[in-house]
């Protein structure tokens, strides 16, 4: 599989291998780290960079500044990220919000990660740390994706949906829809 994803790697000039984006919840923590070890590649998710950099977690820094400074930070993570990585990325959930980000974004390999309200209702800690779902996450998950869904399909080149497959499963499918690997 490895030998297959290269090549087709190797055809990408410069930034990242995959970056993947999408609502928070839908897993693109733990999809990035399971494409990045099948093509044998670095993972990186800008989400950590932030913490790493701040040194505190993403809900104290959208108490302590608000969300216009989080989202200031967030960008200039995620440009630094786009410029230096050329493993598999995966992005906040509101990353995309930011216009310079998105035109950044349109030369690269993007997949948009989907699942349905009802999906993200069943996850566990879904709310857990998670400010902007901080009351009536369900309600509020469901606003947010109906404000961002356009920016997500802007952006990707593909949608996998997550809904009801595994982690592996949802791999799959996107190395399938990237051409990375044989259909």
């Amino acid at each position: 599989m490895r030998e297959a994803g290269q090549r087709a790697l190797d055809r990408k000039s410069t930034g990242p291998a995959v970056v993947l984006v999408g609502p928070m919840g839908v897993g693109k923590s733990t999809v990035g780290q399971l494409l990045a070890e099948r093509l044998g590649i670095g993972y990186r998710d800008t989400d950590d960079d932030i913490v790493t950099a701040e040194g505190r977690t993403i809900a104290a820094l959208f108490t302590e500044h608000g969300e216009p400074a989080f989202r200031a930070v967030e960008k200039r993570a995620v440009h630094r990220a786009l410029a230096e990585h050329d493993g598999v990325l995966a992005l906040g959930g509101g990353a995309i919000l930011d216009a310079d980000t998105r035109a950044l974004l349109a030369g690269q390999r993007v997949v948009c990660l989907s699942m349905e309200a009802e999906e993200a209702a069943r996850r566990a800690g879904l709310d857990a740390a998670r400010p902007l779902l901080a009351a009536d996450p369900h309600q509020r998950w469901r606003r947010l994706m109906e404000a961002r869904r356009h920016l997500y399909t802007e952006v990707a080149r593909v949608t996998v949906p997550t809904d009801g497959r595994t982690p592996a499963e949802v791999a799959q499918a996107v190395l399938r829809a990237m051409e990375l690997i044989p259909a």
